[in-house]
């Protein structure tokens, strides 16, 4: 092998384990001194006018507001980012890929469909093209499976065939309207935490945020919390369906207080699902609400995420607003169904110079 080729192969080797492993370290190695990506005072002064007054109740939500004009102009600033570019790209898409929830929510799911689902999970990136990246000894997965809850035994009992610990995520609490009785969101989450789900997806009732009934919204989130047991929990806020990004905010700050393990942007079903706008709102109340309590609550966007440059925008996001701190699946996740698809796409050109042929890759 030519000494140049072998130079190139060996300094790609190092990026892609430096940003795999300590994306932080490697993106600040990139940012120029007047490129301060983070600049916490600054952008929440800019951003988020919030007045709390903190009390015994929740009358204090109704002096949040949001500065939707400033808002929308931070948003056009990470969409302007320029793109990362050859190995630089290839390693952050492998990082991306270990946030995904992989996800199938089709009514016409099956036990081969959950089976095929899951291996893809344990085997997201074709061997031959991490070993081409020196990548095949790092255990890349995705996060999670994402599942209706009468497919978790499916998926539950196909992960342990395939002898990988991914843990199972249910949707849950009449998923995606939450237009049924209290009572069976709760049994239905239950039940899915009793065939094994570890995470589960709920949604809220959107009507209680519309009417500003935030105590009524309390209530119920508490409940669910009680009825996950140890299972993390994922609050939906169908945020498309919200009204305005002051009610947003408020919705994110009520799931948190109200014990969500993490804050999730939307079903996928609703006409406007993750948007930069929404996702910078609710990154700033996780901000605040760590600020306020030492808690750190996760971030999920979901729907509408579809293509490998979406989920490296969104790895820019998280940096930005959260730091690396963020940067790990405990605090972050991507849920998609075709997004993993893309990015291996993007891997097989990078490490072929050829773009995949439909039986070059296999189905998840």
């Amino acid at each position: 092998m030519p000494p140049a080729v072998y130079d190139i192969e060996i300094r790609v080797a190092q990026t892609l384990h430096l940003i795999y492993s300590s994306p932080g370290e490697y993106w600040d190695s990139q940012c120029s001194e007047d490129e301060e990506p983070f600049q916490k005072d600054s952008l929440m002064n800019l951003t988020l006018a919030v007045r709390l007054r903190a009390g015994s109740d929740l009358s204090w939500i109704s002096n949040i507001q949001v500065n939707q004009p400033a808002v929308l102009r931070r948003a056009e600033q990470i969409q302007a980012r320029r793109t990362l570019k050859k190995e630089w790209q290839a390693a952050w898409l492998l990082k991306a890929v270990t946030f995904i929830d992989l996800t199938t929510l089709s009514g016409d799911d099956t036990f081969s469909n959950i089976q095929r689902l899951c291996y893809k999970a344990k085997y997201p990136i074709r061997e031959d093209l991490l070993k081409a990246l020196n990548m095949h000894d790092e255990g890349i997965t995705v996060a999670a499976v994402c599942v209706y809850p009468a497919r978790v035994c499916d998926a539950v009992k196909a992960l342990k065939a395939a002898g990988c610990d991914i843990p199972v995520a249910s949707v849950a609490t009449g998923f995606p309207a939450a237009q049924t009785h209290l009572k069976t969101r709760l049994e239905e989450i239950r039940l899915a935490v009793e065939d094994g789900a570890t995470e589960i997806d709920v949604v809220i009732n959107r009507s209680l945020v519309l009417t500003g009934r935030w105590e009524a919204l309390y209530d119920e989130i508490r409940q669910f919390r009680q009825a996950c047991g140890e299972a993390h929990l994922k609050t939906i806020l169908a945020t498309g369906e919200l009204g305005s990004l002051t009610n947003v905010y408020k919705a994110s700050m009520i799931a948190m207080m109200a014990g969500s393990d993490f804050i999730k942007t939307s079903t996928g079903k609703e006409t406007v699902n993750a948007t930069f706008p929404v996702a910078i709102v609710m990154l700033r109340a996780i901000r605040d609400f760590f600020w306020k309590t030492g808690n750190k609550v996760g971030f999920k966007p979901a729907g509408g995420i579809r293509t490998a440059k979406d989920s490296l925008a969104w790895l820019c996001l998280m940096k930005e607003e959260l730091g690396d701190e963020w940067l790990r699946p405990e605090l972050f996740r991507i849920g998609a169904s075709s997004l993993l698809t893309d990015i291996e796409q993007q891997i097989y050109h990078h490490v072929t110079g050829r773009y995949a042929a439909s039986h070059d890759l296999p189905m998840s």
